[in-house]
């Protein structure tokens, strides 16, 4: 996917809730096009100075990258939490969006948020738990859920480095429709975060014009980053 015969179009990923950005290290080495792994806003800072943060917060964070960044047009890439970011900035930045791509991400509908996406007892117990403890799942359900299908030192480098996010990442409502571009799901199979029915109405949410499937849990990033970075190259080439 180019434009013209000058500028590659580029990447921008978008992590998961208390991942760190480099969590797209193993995908991005030797992706042939222009990448950005962007963080999220004062994530340096302490959980007390960040909680107010909004989801506009996060996304204006993300768009200064980008500005700064290089390439004019580029491809969203949105893991999980991060389809609710990637899809308030793929309707800002329609001018410059090339493609959009869902890896188990969440797509709500028009109106709706992350919690939206969840089936209802689920969403109520969420809603629960970010009430009293906060963003930072207890250790065993970061184990069962994120970590299903990593290693041990896979599974403690997601727990050590988890960054809590704001309440309001997961509360606030997006009014979008799904990209005006190509699009792509990118579907877990083995996902214990996300499950497959689950995935299955994000991807009724979206729309795309392809669906892939790997065979991994809900860090694919990690337990399968060759498979992962073949799916991404695969559309930037169909996709043009």
């Amino acid at each position: 996917m180019q434009e013209g015969t000058q500028e590659k179009i580029g990447l921008v990923f978008l992590s998961g809730a208390g991942l760190d950005s480099h969590i797209w290290s193993k995908v991005v080495d030797g992706l042939e096009y222009p990448h950005l792994m962007a963080t999220y806003p004062r994530r340096k800072d302490s959980m007390e100075s960040r909680k107010k943060l909004s989801l506009d917060d996060y996304v204006t964070h993300v768009k200064r990258q980008i500005d700064e960044w290089g390439p004019r047009r580029y491809v969203i890439v949105a893991h999980s939490l991060g389809g609710v970011i990637g899809l308030r900035l793929a309707s800002e930045r329609n001018d410059r969006l090339a493609g959009y791509i869902s890896v188990g991400a969440a797509v709500p509908k028009n109106g709706g948020s992350f919690l939206s996406v969840l089936p209802l007892p689920k969403r109520i117990l969420i809603s629960t738990i970010l009430r009293i403890i906060g963003t930072k799942p207890p250790e065993a359900a970061i184990r069962a859920g994120l970590c299903s299908d990593l290693s041990a030192e896979q599974t403690a480098e997601i727990i050590n480095g988890f960054t809590p996010e704001a309440v309001r990442v997961y509360t606030d409502r997006i009014k979008v429709s799904p990209p005006a571009v190509p699009t792509l799901y990118v579907k877990l199979t083995k996902d214990k975060e996300f499950s497959p029915s689950l995935q299955n109405k994000m991807i009724s949410n979206l729309s795309p014009q392809w669906v892939q499937s790997l065979n991994t849990g809900h860090v694919p990033m990690l337990s399968d980053p060759d498979g992962l970075r073949a799916i991404l190259e695969e559309f930037m080439v169909n996709a043009r």
